[in-house]
């Protein structure tokens, strides 16, 4: 995984342990997308000791994840979700192509099954 997605997860996920003064760093590096210089120039420090702070968060961040694998089992669970949501996909187009089930009634009723199988790990999703 690229390691500007994975920085900006750890992030969201361990940000708020961060202190107010960390948090605003990272927020400008990561959200905001601003340069080391551009960081020191509006915090009037130089550019090595925003340097140095990230690297030290980014320390700090990474220990908390190997402690409490947060990012590891997001990323798990997105995974099963995008292959959960391929495999209702091609349920749906084997539903609608089939011989088998000439009866439109049962294919809107197995149709109506898999979106709210969908619907519900999607909610389950977004509630992680």
């Amino acid at each position: 995984m690229e390691k500007h997605v994975r920085d900006s997860l750890m992030f969201d996920f361990y940000g708020e342990l961060l202190t107010e003064h960390q948090r605003n760093v990272m927020e400008s590096f990561i959200n905001d997308d601003m340069s080391y210089s551009e960081i020191a120039e509006n915090l009037e420090i130089s550019r090595q000791a925003v340097y140095d702070l990230i690297k030290r968060i980014n320390k700090q961040l990474n220990s908390y994840e190997d402690k409490l694998h947060l990012v590891e089992k997001f990323i798990q669970a997105r995974d099963k979700m995008d292959d959960l949501t391929s495999a209702i996909s091609d349920l749906r187009d084997e539903n609608m192509n089939s011989v088998y089930t000439r009866d439109q009634s049962m294919q809107k009723a197995l149709d109506k099954k898999l979106k709210n199988i969908e619907d519900t790990s999607k909610q389950i999703f977004e509630e992680f």
